[in-house]
């Protein structure tokens, strides 16, 4: 038209008219490419934030059977990659599903003409990259502390649950997740001004369609069979039902209690194989303000036990009762606000000693931190730190040894003032004679509450008011120390296995 009806003809009105033309259409045609990069950018990074928000919340709502069916590996896998995978599939669609329609007016023959500036936009390419280095250090940076974040709630999925600071997780998650997704936007912004330059050279939509689809082939980036197993991993996940669920009309505990916890005819096992029976028939009581310890071999079926009280499992027949109330017909956050737990895995959080101790009552004063501390005998250990109780404790505790971690995890326990307390095995790493000291703080700072604790060092339950021996999930024997060494073959096996049967005659 230009040609013939402007130039041939020495018409300057149609050659300015239609070159404006050409110049109008250029221009929308890269505002238009700007455009879709940017919100193609922001609607990726919006699926895959709210993605990952989305199964986190999830993971925070499942019980410890849930738990135990997804490995941590996994549930990082989905929560980051499978995530971003999403998030790419999405930007490519967008990207190229508003410009297919030029790859039906575009010839073969004419894309390999353009190779020459393909090239020169590839430099193009690989000088804005080098340019985003740092932001994308950044980038790497938001992302490890959101995968720290991340694990750390996952391996303390059970604390986070005993200690109800699953709202207080939720919204530490959203603060590394939305920084990470602002910095992935200013990423992808300077990434998007590429696209008039390259506008410039050839036209944008055959080489970013070409491109894009080519390169992520080649490099084997994202297949259709990735995004179909990444799509099937994350709704098994999302999908996934909590194995203990509160009634509609569930009553709370009410706010004081005595602590009395009875087991009435008790049959548990993991995972729907009722093969394996975990628990057989329990049946007996934990008294109210008193010391009850469970004592048995590994495997045994002592932390199945205890883990029924809190509701992290269900008894799949009989009852467990708190104040002979069913905990099944029982408020969750009403049980747990009245429990402690210092489970057989110690867990910390990266941050400070205090913040650690004090982790299931924030608003706790530093008198009752250092009394927690002291009790647990922590403090002295604790003072010879560089900063105190303001040292930083690092990723799970990595700074710290088995027993100075179970030392602050008891001590975080004891700061909540539980109705009762449950010691899990918690001074396994512990030797023997601080053992001996702990124990007897313990019973100073919990007079009045009920202690159960859970055991296979005999040394660790001699001075418990109830003594209960299980063997392969069945009570053999209960009563105290002097009572069991008189009546029970399997305590005295254990006891003169331990201590040795001189130090029995010697009692």
């Amino acid at each position: 038209h230009i040609i013939d009806q402007g130039i041939r003809q020495r018409d300057l009105h149609t050659v300015l008219s239609t070159s404006a033309l050409m110049l109008g259409i250029s221009a929308l045609s890269a505002l238009a490419a700007v455009l879709n990069s940017v919100y193609s950018i922001r609607v990726g990074e919006g699926i895959a934030r709210d993605l990952r928000e989305s199964i986190f919340i999830k993971i925070q709502n499942f019980s410890y059977g849930n738990v135990d069916q997804f490995s941590t590996a996994k549930l990082m896998v989905r929560l980051t990659s499978d995530t971003a995978a999403v998030q790419r599939l999405f930007q490519m669609s967008l990207r190229l599903g508003s410009r297919a329609a030029l790859m039906f007016v575009t010839s073969k023959t004419l894309a390999l003409t353009m190779m020459p500036i393909f090239i020169v936009g590839a430099v193009v390419i690989f000088f804005f990259s080098t340019k985003m280095e740092p932001f994308f250090r950044t980038v790497q940076q938001r992302l490890d502390r959101l995968n720290t974040v991340l694990q750390e709630n996952i391996a303390g999925a059970r604390l986070i649950k005993a200690f109800v600071r699953g709202k207080y997780e939720t919204e530490r998650f959203e603060t590394a997740n939305d920084n990470l997704a602002q910095e992935n936007v200013k990423v992808m912004r300077i990434m998007a001004s590429m696209s008039p330059i390259l506008t410039m050279l050839i036209n944008i939509g055959i080489i970013v369609v070409v491109w894009l689809g080519g390169l992520q082939s080649i490099q084997g980036d994202l297949t259709l069979g990735q995004i179909v197993a990444f799509t099937n991993y994350l709704m098994a996940t999302l999908d996934a039902e909590p194995e203990v669920v509160e009634l509609p009309n569930a009553s709370p505990l009410p706010s004081s209690i005595h602590g009395e916890v009875e087991f009435d005819h008790v049959y548990f096992h993991y995972n729907g194989d009722t093969a394996l029976k975990v628990l057989e028939d329990i049946c007996t009581r934990a008294e109210a303000r008193k010391v009850t310890a469970v004592l048995g071999a590994t495997g045994s079926g002592k932390s199945s036990l205890v883990n029924l009280i809190p509701r992290f499992y269900d008894a799949r027949s009989g009852k467990v009762n708190i104040d002979s109330n069913d905990v099944r017909l029982l408020r969750i956050s009403s049980i747990l606000e009245h429990i402690a737990i210092v489970p057989q895995e110690t867990v910390l959080f990266s941050g400070t000693v205090r913040d650690n101790i004090r982790y299931g009552k924030p608003d706790a004063s530093d008198e009752e931190v250092l009394a927690a501390a002291v009790a647990a005998h922590a403090n002295d250990f604790i003072m010879d730190m560089p900063e105190h109780y303001e040292t930083h404790i690092e990723e799970r505790g990595a700074n710290l040894s088995g027993g100075q971690k179970q030392r602050i995890a008891i001590a975080r326990a004891l700061i909540t003032k539980p109705s009762i307390l449950i010691l899990d095995d918690a001074t396994s790493a512990i030797d023997v004679e601080t053992e001996t000291k702990i124990h007897a703080a313990i019973a100073k700072a919990t007079m009045g509450i009920t202690l159960i604790m859970v055991a296979q060092r005999i040394s660790t339950v001699l001075n418990a008011d109830k003594i209960i021996v299980l063997d392969e999930g069945r009570i053999v024997a209960e009563g105290t120390h002097r009572e069991l060494l008189k009546k029970s073959p399997i305590y005295k096996e254990i006891y003169d296995s331990q201590l040795g049967a001189g130090v029995r005659h010697g009692l």
